[in-house]
């Protein structure tokens, strides 16, 4: 019987240290999977804060709290389960849909690109509308959706090649850690702020310390905001970059790849960070000049055709303003009710 005790004792250890090396695989896969998505998850730190900018102070957490748990939903009903189903059934649609979506991320930062340099915000983002707060955690969330969807595409493409249970894992692991940095991030940047004007009341060195972190959370946001920007055309067009290879159109990789090697062998020691970086730089470029061409396609259409209706909008509004409404033409029972009593009957 202590045989046997001691073989179950043995077999439960080695399931134990099973366990916990899958764990750390699980880890491990997570972290590099997140990763790859660091600039989504940077460009939804920085973008999330727009939406509680109007609000009062006592609302913020909880509307943040709101979007998160949206947020999770997001990942978990819909997003997950659509990635895994397409990963375990249509492999082959994962590229082109990586590749849409790094499409779109070149869009987006293309455009924040042309708003700075143009002098106008991107979306309208400069409108100041108080919303309710259903409508305004609705829209927070809808966004969410759209960058939920590239974060969890992206880190699928580095762990398609598990089983299908330790994907689920640690898909559902990469989902739970970001949506609680990014929300977390982000309710430490809203709140930042309050907490600046609480410590600047005080006295001495606290209060220096209070006032500088009012005064560096413009900054903090700006940097933000442009190290989102580079992010997303960094991984929008490393995502194309990518996905041309893959579907057999190698030039462009190639020429990227020859060039990186030609300056990693050039640098010595610093042969490793330079090539990243000529990488980093020529992805970067790519997606600033495919972003620039969507962002020129859609000004010529999509948008071309909003302004034209807001202008007749504005137009026609203008016009009933000024000439007052033009009424419309009587009824025969008006016109019968309006004719002079003083007619001679008929007969």
């Amino acid at each position: 019987m202590a045989g046997g005790l001691v073989a179950l004792l043995d077999d439960v250890a080695v399931l134990a240290r099973a366990a916990a090396a899958s764990i750390d695989d699980i880890g491990a896969a997570a972290a590099k999977a997140g990763a790859k998505a660091a600039g989504v998850v940077v460009d939804d730190a920085a973008v999330t804060p727009q939406y509680v900018r109007s609000l009062a102070a006592e609302r913020e957490l909880p509307i943040i709290k709101r979007i998160a748990v949206g947020s999770l939903r997001n990942k978990f009903f819909i997003i997950l389960p659509a990635v895994l189903l397409l990963s375990q059934f249509v492999p082959w649609l994962l590229t082109p849909i990586l590749m849409l979506g790094g499409a779109y991320l070149c869009y987006e930062g293309a455009e924040k690109v042309w708003a700075k340099i143009a002098h106008h915000d991107a979306h309208g983002a400069g409108e100041e509308e108080v919303q309710d707060e259903t409508t305004l955690v609705s829209g927070a969330v809808r966004t969410d959706l759209i960058l939920s969807a590239e974060i969890m595409v992206i880190s699928l493409d580095e762990v398609i090649d598990e089983a299908f249970w330790s994907r689920l894992a640690i898909l559902a692991v990469v989902a739970v850690v970001i949506t609680v940095l990014v929300y977390g991030v982000v309710a430490l940047i809203v709140k930042m702020d309050d907490a600046g004007l609480r410590l600047s009341q005080r006295s001495g060195a606290v209060a220096t310390f209070g006032r500088g972190l009012v005064r560096a959370m413009p900054v903090v946001l700006t940097v933000l905001t442009v190290v989102g920007t580079a992010a997303m055309l960094w991984v929008g067009g490393h995502i194309l970059l990518l996905g041309t290879n893959e579907l057999n159109l190698h030039f462009l990789y190639e020429a990227v790849h020859h060039v990186e090697v030609a300056a990693h062998d050039a640098t010595g020691v610093l042969g490793g960070l330079v090539g990243w970086l000529v990488n980093t730089v020529a992805s970067a470029i790519l997606g600033l000049i495919v972003g620039a061409l969507l962002v020129l396609v859609m000004t010529l259409t999509l948008h071309r055709r909003q302004s034209k209706a807001a202008t007749a909008t504005a137009t026609a509004t203008a016009t009933t303003r000024t000439h007052g409404t033009i009424p419309a033409p009587p009824s025969r029972a008006a016109r019968r009710r309006d004719a002079p009593a003083d007619r001679a009957p008929r007969g």
